[in-house]
């Protein structure tokens, strides 16, 4: 079986304009329990806001958050991937640019449309999963061995 970006991404993104203070933006990571914002400009997608992106660009260098646009601070341009990618893909390029977050969009030939986001964190949970399912191949492949035996040993 193998995955696609969409089994796991959220597909809940929360987002935020260029225009926007860093400040507000911050608020809204924390209202929404997220580490990044993906970032608008009249309805299309330019980046992507990241905790990292304010620690490094705005607190480390003490400017206050209440003078700054998102668009000051944001990282772009934004790689995307679509939803059918298949998630080892996505993952290698992860690793590769050395990025925790993915917006996933869906193109058609006039219009690019935001449907969701990849995190490091939607992989890492899907780990427990994946290592449940391999205990229960296991087990499967256990009963199917005892079953097949003309004798079985206690």
């Amino acid at each position: 079986m193998d995955l696609c970006v969409e089994d796991i991404m959220s597909r809940d993104v929360v987002t935020v304009e260029t225009s926007q203070t860093i400040k507000n933006a911050a608020r809204s990571m924390a209202k929404f329990g997220v580490s990044g914002l993906v970032v608008l400009h009249e309805g299309n997608l330019v980046g992507i806001l990241t905790e990292r992106d304010i620690l490094t660009r705005v607190v480390t260098s003490g400017i206050n958050p209440e003078n700054v646009h998102v668009r000051d601070v944001m990282s772009e341009p934004v790689i995307v991937v679509s939803p059918a990618m298949p998630l080892e893909k996505a993952v290698n390029i992860m690793f590769h640019e050395k990025i925790k977050k993915l917006p996933v969009v869906d193109r058609t030939e006039e219009h690019i449309k935001l449907v969701g986001i990849l995190s490091i964190t939607d992989v890492a949970r899907l780990q427990p999963k994946l290592l449940e399912s391999i205990k229960c191949i296991a087990e499967m492949n256990e009963i199917a061995l005892e079953a097949s035996a003309e004798f079985y040993i206690r």
